[in-house]
């Protein structure tokens, strides 16, 4: 974490279904629910481990709009509650941190996520995700302009705008 903070990287995670989790239901693939959970459980690690109060200068995205993060928002933010020994990590609280994170739109261009992801982070911290080959771009860039949460500026700020400020470099 230490080197990832000092060369001021963008981390982007992507999950998958933990050992404990591959073959809980037989006719209900990993995919549909794991990904969704263990995208939350590395936010959860990143925050309640610390991480993201530590190492101020890494920028992570995470995928699928935060995976179950957003339904679960409330149980993040009263944990340094219940756990007062979480709380010198949030002198902000919690959800100031996870306004600072960014998350991506792979498998969730629907208004149901989007609606709810918008209601923890601004616009300028969602970024066009596809999850390719599983779904095109054009599928999500459609769902999210099917979806009626978002302005054109705002469509252009996701899909353009931000990636470009996290990597600049691709803008040639």
């Amino acid at each position: 974490m230490e080197e990832l903070n000092r060369r001021k990287v963008v981390v982007y995670t992507h999950p998958t279904a933990a050992n404990c989790c591959g073959n809980l239901q037989a006719k209900v693939p990993p995919v549909m629910i794991e990904y969704g959970t263990d995208t939350t459980r590395a936010i959860a690690s990143v925050l309640f481990e610390g991480n993201s109060r530590r190492f101020r200068d890494i920028r992570w995205i995470f995928s699928h709009a935060g995976g179950t993060m957003p339904f679960l928002i409330e149980r993040f933010v009263r944990h340094p509650l219940l756990v007062p020994s979480a709380a010198p990590l949030f002198p902000d609280g919690v959800a100031a941190e996870l306004r600072r994170f960014y998350y991506d739109t792979a498998q969730t261009p629907n208004a149901a996520a989007m609606s709810a992801l918008t209601k923890v982070v601004a616009t300028s911290q969602i970024v066009l995700g596809t999850d390719f080959p599983y779904r095109t771009a054009l599928d999500h860039v459609k769902g999210l302009r099917d979806c009626g949460v978002f302005n054109e500026a705002e469509l252009r700020m996701i899909e353009r705008d931000t990636p470009l400020a996290l990597l600049p470099r691709l803008r040639a």
